[in-house]
């Protein structure tokens, strides 16, 4: 944390504030409002995803603007999709093809707004995928990381397309997929392969990975299966788990909500939890990567928005009960960094 506090969190504000300034300058009034809307309200994620270089900071310069520049990208297309003009698949795949560009520096940059009648970022987007294209150039062991990088983003941009189509169509499209995907993770369900597909992770420890110049592909295999679906998805469930009322009321699918009940939603991510620290055990420096899910589980069970919910409350209880010292330690860090941000 010391490292986090001294190194990461400056790093991130100055890139965001970098991004934010481009942001500002942006033609286009509708996208200008949604770029400087998704830094200033989903801040948090560049910051979480940023502790990834506390693990080689001597590279940091490379991995801290390449995971802002990246997830910056996500958050500002989730904002597009979200609060769209359109419901056009094609629109939303266009869009996110920004993300398959920005993780493959080999790709040339395309029309990402063809869709869309707002066009004019003043190359806001374009320069957050160039951005990250000349970061990973600068990872030693890129080669044997990019594979599995493009089939995460890959994923993920699925989802962004299925998710944000009409409503009565969504859930028939996400099944759809799910049953393409379905023979490989039999231990899961379609709304938490969905919900694991949704972060941005994976796709980060294995940025972290390629910095390593010996790294070698048994290793990058293993991060594979650890972060996805388990530690992928106990991120993107605990998220959507706070956000129950919120996406009731806004009309947001959410895919928590597709648990049968109570007992239920506090069993099955029980038991994702337990296999993500399983298979973070197995990995190169456990400590590391049980940070990362206790830290998950104090970042989000100590969110004002678990307070305000009383089901959530006592499912987040339940999920703190007998809670290790490393994740209160990280519980009052959560609150801390909330108030400082």
């Amino acid at each position: 944390m010391l490292r986090v506090y001294r190194y990461v969190l400056p790093e991130v504000r100055e890139q965001l504030n970098y991004w934010r300034e481009i942001a500002e300058r942006i033609p286009d009034p509708e996208l200008r409002s949604q770029a400087i809307a998704s830094m200033t309200s989903k801040q948090f994620h560049c910051q979480g995803g940023a502790v990834y270089a506390v693990a080689n900071l001597p590279m940091r310069h490379v991995l801290i603007p390449l995971i802002v520049a990246l997830q910056t990208i996500s958050d500002y297309l989730d904002n597009l999709c979200d609060r769209s003009t359109s419901l056009d698949a094609d629109d939303f795949r266009m869009l996110h093809q920004s993300m398959l560009d920005a993780v493959d520096p080999a790709e040339p940059l395309h029309d990402y707004y063809a869709y869309r009648t707002e066009k004019d970022d003043g190359e806001y987007l374009n320069g957050l995928v160039k951005t990250c294209q000349a970061s990973i150039r600068l990872l030693p062991s890129y080669q044997l990381v990019g594979e599995h990088v493009r089939r995460l983003v890959g994923l993920y941009c699925d989802l962004q397309v299925y998710k944000h189509i009409r409503h009565d169509l969504r859930e028939e499209a996400l099944q759809t997929w799910w049953s393409k995907h379905e023979s490989q993770y039999p231990a899961i369900s379609w709304n938490e392969f969905a919900a694991a597909t949704g972060s941005t992770l994976g796709m980060f420890m294995l940025f972290l990975a390629a910095s390593d110049p010996e790294l070698q592909s048994e290793t990058v295999n293993h991060i594979d299966a650890a972060y996805f679906p388990y530690i992928c998805g106990l991120h993107i469930l605990l998220d959507y788990l706070i956000d129950q009322e919120e996406d009731e009321l806004g009309g947001d699918l959410n895919f928590c909500s597709y648990y049968a009940n109570m007992d239920q939603t506090i069993k099955r991510i029980a038991l994702i939890v337990r296999e993500a620290r399983s298979r973070a055990d197995r990995l190169d420096h456990p400590a590391f990567h049980r940070m990362i899910i206790e830290g998950l589980l104090a970042l989000y069970l100590s969110d004002p928005k678990v307070k305000e919910q009383k089901q959530v409350k006592q499912i987040s209880r339940e999920l703190m009960k007998g809670s290790p010292l490393t994740r209160l330690f990280f519980f009052i860090n959560s609150v801390w960094i909330r108030k400082t941000s």
